[in-house]
């Protein structure tokens, strides 16, 4: 325990934004840095609990008091050692995740939470300043072959713990550059790009092959092509099918799934040229209010929105811990991101019931659930972010009722096996399986189904494992 007596001395404090009519200028991250005696006098603030259940609270199980307590004596080795061996990816969870273990946090029950994901994130930037292992070479070579398809948080956690086990590993993504996700559909200003490319600067340096633009299925290659020359082939292929809102003029033109206008601006911003589905003067009504819907509020701000809506179908959560969703769950508590700071306007409880228009949406009638009453607002850009059903499985070839959930995910044994017939067994893990989820559990599942992967080609297991398959009905 660093400080005895830090969380009573210290009251929470994270990093600054950037001034809202600076940030709105370009796509940069929108945090201040903080100095390393800020970070450390937050990580003192940890209490170093008997039963650490920010650690249970973390799908990744992440040493947290002990990476505090380092950083805290500002041993950014001891403590980039701690956090690397159980989190391959701390550079991006540092930045996305919504922080279970905060929520968890022992301190939370009548304060604050440490501020445990902004401690993770700068001791993943020190470690790659300071050049500490980011990434786990191998001492060997197993001469087993691995594919995985999908370049995804979890695809590419399997991919760096099988290449850090010896394993000829082979990572295929259908777009035109590796990340998934994390590429075109996280913007720049939660996460800049440059991080994403240096993460996988450090696993070709140990030696994962990335390839790209690649399409796995009967439109591409055929996926018992890729068992024919592999020993194992692994589906990360997340949960990509968008939720739509089968309304009256959901066909109309400027009405679309929230990740197709983000997909084109992250291109746009990558590019430096102009989003070919620009919110520039336009009204902008985005239906959904979690994260994907921030970030499109966020990308319209910088696109220069005449006006921003935010609809939500559900009322507007509470600031503090309700009863019915106690201490250590993670409750859903109404969050103002860094994108709602910036301007736009917030309507909760509230449905989409029809758009208007001749070709291009112009309107959106709402009804809203207290009144009962309906209006009708201006709109000529609608964003749907209500979230995705399941995995693209049809491109894969794979929508057979034998290797699918009633969820329209993939069907998982117990070691993240499928039960895809070939001359290669087929695992599975992440959004492919649990369906739509967080970053952090894409990562954990990856690992470990590594690790079931590793020990079906070794005989036995050497790799952690973080959690249990989701779904084990085969």
């Amino acid at each position: 325990m660093g400080k005895p007596t830090g969380f009573l001395e210290f009251p929470r404090r994270g990093p600054s934004y950037r001034p809202v009519e600076v940030r709105l200028r370009d796509w940069r991250e929108v945090y201040e840095a903080q100095r390393d005696d800020e970070i450390a006098v937050q990580a003192s603030r940890c209490m170093d609990c008997g039963i650490p259940f920010c650690t249970q609270g973390c799908p990744l199980g992440n040493r947290i008091p002990v990476f505090n307590d380092a950083v805290y004596r500002e041993r950014w080795d001891v403590a980039a050692a701690q956090l690397f061996a159980t989190n391959n990816f701390p550079e991006f969870t540092g930045r996305l995740c919504p922080a279970p273990c905060e929520s968890a946090c022992v301190l939370a029950v009548g304060d604050e939470a440490v501020t445990i994901e902004r401690v993770e994130h700068e001791v993943a930037e020190h470690a790659f300043a300071r050049g500490l292992p980011v990434q786990r070479v191998p001492t060997h070579e197993s001469g087993h072959r691995v594919a995985i398809v999908g370049s995804g948080p979890a695809g590419l956690a399997a991919a760096a713990q099988l290449r850090g086990a010896g394993h000829a590993v082979t990572v295929y993504e259908r777009a035109d550059a590796i990340g998934g996700l994390l590429r075109y559909g996280i913007p720049a200003f939660k996460l800049e790009k440059s991080v994403l490319d240096r993460r996988l600067d450090a696993m070709r340096d140990a030696g994962v092959n990335f390839v790209t633009s690649v399409t796995i299925g009967p439109a591409g290659t055929p996926l018992d092509v890729l068992q024919q020359h592999y020993d194992a082939v692994l589906l990360a292929v997340g949960s990509t099918t968008p939720r739509l809102i089968p309304v009256p003029g959901a066909h109309l033109d400027g009405v679309m799934p929230a990740m197709t206008y983000l997909e084109a601006a992250n291109r746009a911003v990558a590019s430096a040229a102009d989003s070919p589905i620009d919110a520039r003067d336009k009204d902008v009504l985005i239906l959904g209010g979690g994260d994907t819907g921030a970030d499109c509020l966020g990308t319209a701000h910088r696109q220069g929105a005449r006006s921003v809506t935010q609809i939500e179908i559900l009322e507007r959560p509470p600031e503090q811990r309700p009863p019915d969703q106690p201490w250590p769950t993670m409750p859903r508590l109404f969050k103002t991101t860094s994108a709602h700071a910036e301007g736009g306007e917030r309507v909760f409880a509230t449905e989409t019931v029809e758009f208007l228009g001749d070709t291009n949406v112009s309107s959106a009638v709402l009804r809203h659930h207290g009144t009962g009453e309906s209006e009708t607002v201006a709109a000529d850009l609608v964003l749907i972010a209500a979230g995705f059903t399941g995995p693209d499985l049809a491109a894969l070839g794979l929508d057979d009722p034998a290797v699918t959930t009633a969820r329209a995910t993939l069907v998982v044994d117990n070691a993240w096996r499928t039960p895809i017939h070939g001359d290669a067994p087929v695992f599975a893990c992440g959004d492919a399986v649990r369906g739509q989820s967080l970053i952090v559990w894409a990562i954990a599942e990856g690992r470990s189904a590594a690790s079931a992967l590793d020990a079906y080609l070794m005989g036995r297991a050497s790799l952690p494992a973080p959690v249990e398959p989701y779904r084990t009905s085969w």
